[in-house]
């Protein structure tokens, strides 16, 4: 008869049953088990996000190079306002991006506006913009 195969032999271990490793005997009344805890438990991970209902965010972006327009058009379409400045980008490449923020906002009903001389405020269809900086931007007060 041929020989049972052990991987444990065959490694040059014992198949010996060591009292050390034995498992405890699992109780019989049924109860939740615990998690397993180790010392730098990841319970302790605390959301940047805080989850309040129904509440508006607004995100500040500064693009340096066209693609990131896409993660920009992103936000607002997921509902929130942006506010982007084009202090890092040349007049060219900002003109490109603000024509594709226009038409993502267009899409989900919201708008673009100018709030600053390089600055633009985007946003979604439930944001609503009073005032009008834009008029006051060429006009300085001088005495």
């Amino acid at each position: 008869m041929a020989e049972k195969f052990s991987l444990s032999k065959f490694f040059g271990m014992n198949d010996e049953y060591d009292d050390d490793y034995a498992e405890e005997p699992t109780p019989t009344t049924k109860s939740t088990p615990t998690p397993p805890t180790r010392p730098n438990d990841s319970r302790k991970v605390v959301a940047m996000r805080t989850a309040k209902p129904n509440a508006s965010h607004i995100a500040i972006c500064e693009p340096r190079i066209y693609s990131d327009a896409k993660s920009i058009a992103k936000q607002l379409t997921n509902g929130d306002a942006v506010i982007v400045n084009f202090a890092r980008v040349d007049e060219a490449q900002a003109q490109r991006i603000v024509d594709f923020l226009n038409g993502t906002a267009y899409a989900v009903g919201g708008e673009i506006k100018r709030i600053g001389e390089q600055i633009f405020l985007c946003t979604p269809h439930n944001f609503e913009v009073s005032g009008d900086v834009a008029a006051n931007l060429g006009t300085q007060v001088t005495q």
